[in-house]
C-alpha cells in the first residue's frame, strides 16, 4: 500500500495533536493580547487565518464550489444595507471552521458550545450569537439581536437542522431562524457542505453524531489522510416580501440539490441523536 494510503499512525496522530494544542494556545493568546485592539476587519482576518491554519493541521482541504463562488458573497455589506444569512447543512464540529476559514461570518450555535474547552473560548470570541435551546423568551430575544446583526450588513450563519447527520440526508429546516432574515429583508445564502475521503467520495469520518464526544471525534479525523471538506455555494435566495415557511423550504430544496439528496417532507421525523456536550 503507497504511503499516502495507509492508515496515520499513532505516533503521527499525537504529532498532531501537539500542533493543534499549540495553534489553540496561540489563538488564546491573540486573543488576549492583540484582539481587543484590532479592527473589525483585522479580527475577521485573523479568525480566517486561524480556522484554515486548523484545517490544515488537522489534514482537511477546504473546496469552494457552486454558482456564488467570485460573487463576492462574504464582502463587507455596507451599513443600512441588510447583510447576509448563509444556511448551511450540519455535520461535524469541523463546519464551523471550515465557513470561517472562507467567509467571515457570526455563527448562530447553542449555548452548550460556550462551554467546550479552549475552542469554546475561541467560537465565542468570532462574534458568534449563542441560543439557549427550551428557552422562547431566550429565542425571541436571540431573534431581535440576529435581526440587528443583519441590519448592521453582517454575515449571520444558520445550521437550521438545529442538529448533525452524517452528511447523506438533510434534516427538516426550523423555519422560525429564517424569520430575522425576512425581517430584516436580507439575503439568504444556501451553502451545502459535505466531506470526501481520499478518493473524492463521501465519507462520514468527520461526522458529529449520536454518542460521540469531541475527543473522539477528533482522534478519528486525525487518524484520516486527504479529508476534504466542500462548501457549495447555491443561488441565493431573497427573503424580502416572503415568509418563514417559504424561504426555509426554499434553502432545504437549494442545498438537497447540491448534496444530491431529497429534501425532506414537511413532518418528516427527527430521527437523528444530537451530539453530546463536551466532556460527556
Amino acid at each position: 500500500m503507497p504511503p499516502h494510503e495507509r492508515p496515520v499512525p499513532p505516533h503521527e496522530r499525537l504529532l498532531r495533536i501537539a500542533r493543534l494544542a499549540a495553534h489553540l494556545c496561540h489563538g488564546i493568546l491573540v486573543l488576549s493580547l492583540r484582539f481587543p485592539r484590532m479592527s473589525r476587519a483585522q479580527q475577521q482576518a485573523a479568525i480566517r487565518r486561524w480556522s484554515a491554519r486548523l484545517l490544515r493541521i488537522v489534514g482537511v482541504r477546504l473546496v469552494l464550489s457552486g454558482p456564488q463562488v467570485g460573487a463576492h458573497v462574504g464582502a463587507h455589506v455596507p451599513p443600512g444595507q441588510p447583510g447576509m444569512m448563509l444556511a448551511i447543512n450540519h455535520v461535524s464540529w469541523l463546519d464551523v471552521f471550515a465557513v470561517l476559514s472562507a467567509l467571515p461570518a457570526r455563527f448562530v450555535a447553542k449555548s452548550e458550545i460556550a462551554a467546550w474547552p479552549l475552542l469554546g473560548g475561541l467560537v465565542r470570541a468570532s462574534g458568534t450569537i449563542f441560543i439557549r435551546r427550551g428557552s422562547r423568551r431566550h429565542a425571541a430575544q436571540t431573534s431581535g439581536v440576529i435581526r440587528e446583526a443583519l441590519h448592521a450588513g453582517d454575515l449571520i450563519a444558520i445550521c437550521p437542522e438545529g442538529t448533525t447527520t452524517e452528511g447523506d440526508r438533510l434534516l427538516p429546516f426550523h423555519a422560525a431562524l429564517f424569520q430575522p432574515a425576512v425581517e430584516a429583508g436580507a439575503i439568504v445564502q444556501p451553502i451545502a457542505l459535505r466531506y470526501a475521503d481520499r478518493a473524492g467520495q463521501p465519507t462520514a469520518v468527520p461526522a458529529y453524531v449520536g454518542e460521540l464526544s469531541l475527543l473522539a471525534s477528533l482522534w478519528r479525523v486525525l487518524g484520516e489522510r486527504g479529508l476534504s471538506v466542500s462548501l457549495v455555494l447555491a443561488e441565493p435566495i431573497a427573503a424580502a416580501g416572503g415568509d418563514r415557511l417559504s424561504v426555509s423550504r426554499a434553502a432545504e430544496q437549494a442545498i438537497a440539490r447540491a448534496l444530491g439528496v431529497r429534501p425532506p417532507p414537511r413532518g418528516a421525523p427527527r430521527t437523528e441523536r444530537r451530539p453530546p456536550a463536551a466532556g460527556r
